[in-house]
């Protein structure tokens, strides 16, 4: 569960309303590559990364030394409610566990990074919510049914949602992913766009080649 393309899609897509980004913290940053995405797009930006999992933590450490970016990317080894920190941030992203109240799985990792529960995301918007500068973003990709959910149980109503990409496999199919965006700023004017991943079989929309050209060789 290395990269997958939420994670990707994420990091390419997530920008705050100011240009202005000097600090970005990661929520489960896996094996790190959102956090790089964003320190290449964001080149006087620190990134802090954390992640629950000894093992993705080691990994993101790993792939931040041996990087470019070396110098503005930490990893932390700690649970988001945990974590603390002096600064506040510009920018929040996460592509957090997606499944919840379903069968669990049997293996113990694959089962944290996939799996969560109505509390994780309560406590992940309210950590959003505090660590957040007055013009920053946080920004999540998530199930659309996932997010009706949370949004349905009020978890975000200390937040305004003012943009949304719609994720689909093809462009006349339904989408399966949303990217959200928040902000405390209750102004700001909702927005909305759809995103193909594909526009025919085993072919990349000329979108995504485009997004993803800095990042992805085969490009």
């Amino acid at each position: 569960m290395k990269i997958n393309t939420d994670g990707v899609l994420l990091g390419v897509f997530a920008a705050p309303n100011s240009e202005q980004v000097r600090r970005i913290l990661d929520v489960g940053t896996g094996s790190g590559v959102i956090a790089l995405i964003l320190a290449q797009r964001y080149s006087q930006a620190v990134v802090d990364a954390i992640d629950i999992d000894e093992d993705s933590f080691a990994c993101s450490k790993l792939n931040f030394r041996n990087s470019i970016f070396a110098d503005r990317t930490n990893a932390f080894h700690i649970d988001m409610e945990s974590f603390e920190s002096t600064n506040a941030y510009d920018l929040i992203v996460s592509n957090p566990p997606f499944f919840i109240d379903s069968l669990k799985n049997a293996d113990m990792r694959k089962m944290r990074s996939r799996h969560s529960s109505l509390s994780f995301y309560r406590s992940l918007f309210q950590k959003a919510t505090e660590l957040l500068t007055n013009v920053g973003s946080f920004v999540i990709v998530w199930p659309i049914k996932v997010r009706d959910r949370i949004v349905d149980l009020n978890y975000t109503e200390a937040l305004n949602c003012y943009r949304e990409v719609l994720v689909q496999s093809f462009p006349t199919s339904e989408p399966f992913r949303v990217i959200s965006f928040f902000s405390k700023n209750g102004s700001m004017s909702y927005t909305n766009e759809l995103f193909a991943i594909y526009k025919a079989q085993n072919v990349h929309s000329d979108r995504y080649q485009d997004v993803l050209k800095d990042f992805f060789t085969i490009f």
